[in-house]
């Protein structure tokens, strides 16, 4: 009879020790996860009081169109209610404005939960996925997420190159991420080499055109994939509503795609993942034109000037169809990159640093209003020690 009370009290012993052991443990991630480099902003704020010139973020310096504001605040009264399950208005509306089939767009919270969905549904373990030598950095936390292997494929000229792309595709490639243009380089691959690049890939591999600047590019070969998605099977065209509409703040992203692919992605995505007036402001903003032309000639009118006086100053610029221009400094004393930030920040004067792309000789300047132009240029004119008229 004494040992059945010894083995309820080692059974007792066991129970507690196994509480014990989940008391001082706690949830583990899957592994692999806690070695992602978490994406870093770029700088928006500094200390101390006084204005700040921010030119980190590729924001737009002409900000939302004003009939976008006006949709949003309209949207007050209306925030107890469910928003669209589809954003079925902004869809329809992107689909007139782009003439596209409003049952193949995805909207989601920014372009960033497009691509992240795409690669959920589509990498797994044992997968790989391939971006470019200096590509967003979103695509590789996407792909590392969900178990899958990223892999770079060196740039030509800070440039996609195709045939380095297909080089390294093999039977266990599953997608290829490709910004055009692309961030924070600013430059593009015509359409052209887009097609070659899309011909030379297996069927199986998915093509992502993460196209969040098109809208900037003003050169007669460029495409930003509309056409190669309508004609295929396996390409998404991802865009943004972040930058040059100027809803950043609204996180407003959306997916041309396949049908297939977009019933995939309607699967598994939030059922409301854009708010009310989120969708709104998205209808509105697409129907001001003027806005957006105003905001397409103001650009034009900066790019190629502000990269002209960068170069009197001694800054070289890689050729850019966005709206930024990426900056490269000397790897002397006294002239690095990491010395401009700090002399920019003294002046309260914020661009990129871009070191985590690659580049630590280099900064990313976002073009502005024509004040905060004039200030950059002439804080680096200070910094380079060029007197500012030899530089205007």
């Amino acid at each position: 009879m004494a040992a059945e009370p010894l083995a309820a009290k080692t059974q007792a012993a066991k129970l507690m020790a196994a509480k014990i052991a989940r008391a001082t443990s706690a949830p583990a991630p899957r592994p692999g996860i806690l070695d992602i480099a978490p994406y870093v902003p770029g700088t928006s704020a500094l200390p101390g009081a006084g204005p700040i010139v921010k030119l980190s973020s590729n924001e737009t310096p002409l900000g939302p169109s004003p009939q976008a504001i006006v949709a949003y605040l309209n949207e007050a009264p209306h925030l107890s209610r469910y928003p669209n399950g589809s954003a079925q208005p902004l869809r329809e509306a992107l689909a007139a404005e782009h003439d596209l089939n409003a049952a193949r767009i995805v909207c989601g919270a920014g372009s960033d939960e497009l691509l992240n969905l795409l690669a959920a549904a589509y990498l797994g373990p044992g997968d790989e996925a391939i971006y470019t030598e200096h590509g967003f950095l979103v695509y590789k936390i996407a792909i590392l997420a969900r178990g899958a292997t990223p892999v770079v494929a060196p740039e030509t000229n800070h440039t996609a190159d195709v045939d380095a792309i297909l080089a390294r595709v093999t039977p266990a490639t599953r997608m290829v991420f490709l910004a055009n243009p692309n961030n924070p380089t600013g430059t593009y691959l015509p359409y052209a080499e887009i097609e070659r690049l899309h011909a030379g890939l297996p069927d199986d591999v998915l093509l992502v055109l993460d196209a969040a600047y098109a809208e900037y590019v003003l050169k007669d070969d460029y495409e930003a994939g509309a056409a190669l998605v309508a004609a295929n099977d396996n390409v998404v065209m991802t865009r943004t509503f972040s930058k040059i509409y100027g809803l950043a703040s609204l996180r407003i992203g959306w997916a041309y795609c396949p049908d297939a692919i977009a019933d995939t992605l309607n699967r598994i995505r939030g059922p409301f993942n854009l708010t009310g007036p989120s969708i709104a402001a998205g209808v509105a903003a697409i129907g001001d034109r003027a806005h957006l032309e105003a905001a397409i000639a103001h650009n034009k009118a900066w790019l190629g000037d502000t990269a002209a006086k960068l170069e009197t100053l001694g800054l070289k610029t890689t050729p850019s169809v966005a709206n930024f221009l990426l900056v490269h400094f000397p790897d002397v004393a006294g002239k690095t990159a990491r010395e401009a930030d700090a002399f920019l920040h003294q002046r309260r004067i914020i661009l990129r640093r871009v070191e985590e792309y690659g580049f630590p000789h280099a900064l990313r300047m976002t073009i502005g209003t024509e004040a905060e132009n004039t200030a950059a240029l002439e804080a680096l004119s200070a910094f380079m020690g060029v007197d500012s008229a030899d530089a205007s």
